[in-house]
């Protein structure tokens, strides 16, 4: 147990049972517990296993490589709408976790097994998105940011692909990109501020 997930789940206000309740399911595995990106992470041998989550609505067991996991018991959901190689199980209550426990826990040891296997998702390549018309005047207008916008990571790239296409109006799409254009000159991400 890593006292670095005591300390956030004496903070933490929403989900508290939820997430102790699946910290201890987890541990019975013998992953290793860190905390990544602010909440509890389970990990082997440096392998990003599952991440517990806490949203507004749920809690979450998200499972790094879910596609790939098996699910007879239907329990895993894509996390978001772009989200390629990630599942959660959602709760809203200890009882859900009692309720489908051997599920969580097939899905577990699935996701071990995938990892051990080394198995990989097929990543989405930013090359093979619809990149945006207003996206793709300003690269062809300016080399520096052409270059720029190349030299960041796939996943970077992604994000800012998808932020831009998820507006319906080009004006919205053209005033994104505008606002984002430093961030990208400075090989940010679209979440990375000054």
């Amino acid at each position: 147990m890593n006292p670095e997930v005591d300390i956030y789940l004496k903070k933490t206000k929403q989900w508290r049972a939820e997430m102790s309740r699946l910290r201890m399911i987890l541990l019975d595995y013998g992953l290793d517990e860190e905390m990544k990106w602010h909440t509890p992470c389970y990990t082997l041998k440096g392998g990003n296993i599952a991440i517990v989550q806490g949203f507004r609505n749920y809690c979450a067991l998200l499972f790094f490589k879910g596609v790939l996991l098996r699910d007879p018991d239907n329990v895993l959901v894509k996390s978001g709408e772009n989200t390629n190689a990630g599942r959660q199980i959602r709760f809203t209550g200890v009882g859900d976790i009692n309720a489908i426990e051997p599920a969580i826990r097939a899905c577990i040891r699935n996701a071990i097994e995938v990892d051990k296997e080394g198995l990989k998702v097929n990543s989405i390549n930013p090359g093979d998105l619809k990149i945006p018309r207003e996206l793709q005047r300003e690269l062809d207008a300016s080399p520096e940011f052409n270059s720029a916008f190349n030299a960041l990571t796939p996943g970077r790239q992604k994000a800012y692909i998808f932020f831009f296409s998820a507006s319906k109006k080009a004006e919205t799409r053209e005033r994104r990109i505008e606002k984002y254009k430093r961030n990208i000159l400075e090989g940010k991400g679209i979440n990375e501020r000054k």
